[in-house]
């Protein structure tokens, strides 16, 4: 049992109902996701329309992050796809839809991070830990698929991705991103280094060092409140960025309107990165908001919300996808993450039978 209760990997096979069935492993006590393929080589994701990818890396500071034990938040790759495996298929009879009879996907496993960065997290380190789950979406973007990386910090679970798509797309890249942080600082306060696209920082280090993507083809929802300067906000909403905050949803746009927006990343671009920070839920989802230590804030979105927002963006297609900040320790929390990556799945389903955006 974890510090969060979290259980262990015997009690969670003797109470959970992945114990009613057989799944493929990518690592001990870590099934692949939803039960699909394991693909260990390159050739392996040849045909595949979504890539599984695992990105276990923690920007931490005494063994913490935002008061939280390093160990918590690294688990999260492993206990998402612990959680995927309490589910039989691919039916999701929200949409009468047989997923998998229409999308291939494959679990490509966890990227080779240097385990010793989260001891000694130098600059070097970090850089090396970035460019491992770089490899791993390049392969995935070769195959013609959509990398999707279950991450915890940044650049691992961020720039990483961006910075891929980028250079795989010969044209424009837009942006959605859901968070409660800008995360537009000039310099990584970890490292204090210019080329660390860190927690605070890599958002500003995406446009600052990716050539074809630009804040007027960034959908920015969920901030709110009172972290941010004026300075940090006014200078992308200059720049033609689309900010819909957490109070703007809930006063007046409504998620349907907030769907109507998501456009504004696809036009004029050849490809579309997202990319969804975890902490947007911040208690509005299954879990209580003090399990994400200093992140969480009020007027959180909802696990309703951000799921269909996955969903909307899979309907319009997309380059690639990526998640940080999984709120720790909730298995209800880790069952949020596996519904956005088959609601987002079921969105490039339906593109293809064309029932898209």
């Amino acid at each position: 049992m974890s510090n969060t209760g979290y259980p262990d990997w015997e009690t969670f096979m003797a109470t959970s109902f992945a114990g009613r069935r057989e799944f493929p492993l990518v690592a001990p006590e870590t099934p692949s996701f939803m039960s699909r393929p394991v693909a260990r080589t390159p050739d392996d994701l040849e045909g595949a329309d979504v890539v599984i990818i695992g990105a276990p890396y923690v920007a931490a500071e005494d063994g913490k992050y935002a008061g939280v034990a390093m160990e918590e938040w690294i688990e999260a790759p492993k206990r998402v796809r612990q959680q995927s495996a309490r589910y039989p298929g691919g039916y999701i009879q929200d949409f009468d839809l047989e997923l998998f009879d229409h999308i291939t996907m494959v679990d490509y496993g966890d990227a080779d991070i240097p385990p010793d960065v989260m001891e000694n997290q130098t600059p070097e380190r970090i850089l090396a830990a970035q460019e491992a789950v770089e490899a791993k979406c390049r392969d995935a973007l070769r195959a013609g698929a959509v990398p999707v990386v279950i991450g915890q910090n940044s650049p691992c679970g961020s720039f990483a991705i961006a910075k891929a798509c980028a250079e795989h797309t010969e044209g424009a890249v837009g942006c959605v991103s859901l968070d409660t942080h800008w995360d537009a600082q000039p310099l990584d306060y970890l490292t204090g280094d210019p080329r660390i696209a860190g927690a605070a920082s890599w958002k500003h280090k995406m446009y600052e060092f990716l050539d074809n993507m630009h804040p007027r083809n960034l959908v920015e929802i969920g901030e709110r409140g009172m972290l941010e300067t004026s300075d940090t906000v006014r200078r992308y909403l200059d720049d033609g960025a689309r900010f819909i905050s957490s109070w703007e949803l809930r006063t007046g746009l409504g998620i349907e309107g907030c769907v109507r927006e998501l456009d504004r990343a696809w036009d004029g671009t050849r490809g579309v990165y997202a990319h969804f920070d975890m902490d947007v839920m911040g208690g509005a989802g299954p879990a209580p908001g003090d399990i994400l230590g200093e992140l969480v804030e009020p007027i959180a979105m909802t696990d309703y919300e951000v799921i269909r927002i996955a969903h909307e963006i899979g309907r319009r297609g997309l380059t690639g996808f990526s998640f940080i900040c999984i709120p720790p320790g909730s298995a209800a929390v880790y069952r949020v993450i596996v519904y956005i990556i088959v609601y987002l799945a079921a969105g490039l389903a339906l593109r293809k039978l064309g029932r898209g955006a």
